[in-house]
């Protein structure tokens, strides 16, 4: 990872440069692919009282860039704060990766390659498909239907009339039937 630390109106010791560093490290534990880091620490005065504004910047692979801004009156501080909610972003997005979805579909894309990758065997026997037509095609008068629910024990009796209209017959809770 490249790490750019830059200070503004302002100049930067060994200590707060290795804080900092050490700051970018802590965020590697999330085993994202950060390529770049950079922190701007700037020096801010507004009407008498001295302060701080830090921002952070993380360029992820194949993601959009994390850019946090920080104001405290401590440097310390608000190196901590912005560790803290770059660390939330990073978490949240490393547990999307990882959740349970994506893992199966991970999974099912390994299984896929090493099913595809597998030779076909010469000895294998090639099974022969017959096409058949499906009774659901078949027109049905209204009373072949009905007699077809009543013999057996389903609740209803998808099937195309003479008029090739798609119907539905169903049992009533009553004992009567209903038609669609």
């Amino acid at each position: 990872m490249n790490l750019n630390i830059v200070g503004k109106q302002f100049e930067l010791t060994e200590a707060i440069k290795n804080y900092v560093e050490n700051a970018f490290e802590t965020l590697e534990k999330y085993n994202l692919d950060i390529i770049s880091g950079r922190c701007v620490i700037s020096a801010d005065e507004k009407q008498g009282k001295k302060g701080f504004v830090v921002d952070f910047s993380l360029n992820l692979a194949h993601q959009d860039t994390i850019v946090v801004r920080q104001k405290d009156k401590d440097l310390y501080a608000a190196v901590d704060l912005i560790v803290e909610r770059a660390s939330k972003v990073l978490r949240r997005y490393h547990d999307k990766v990882n959740s349970h979805k994506n893992r199966d579909e991970m999974k099912q894309n390994a299984v896929d390659n090493a099913i595809s990758s597998k030779e076909p065997n010469l000895n294998d026997e090639v099974d022969e498909i017959v096409p058949t037509e499906l009774e659901l095609y078949k027109p049905l008068e209204i009373d072949e239907a009905l007699n077809k629910l009543k013999e057996s024990t389903d609740q209803f009796l998808v099937f195309n009339d003479m008029d090739a209209k798609m119907r539905v017959l169903y049992k009533r809770k009553d004992g009567k039937f209903g038609l669609f």
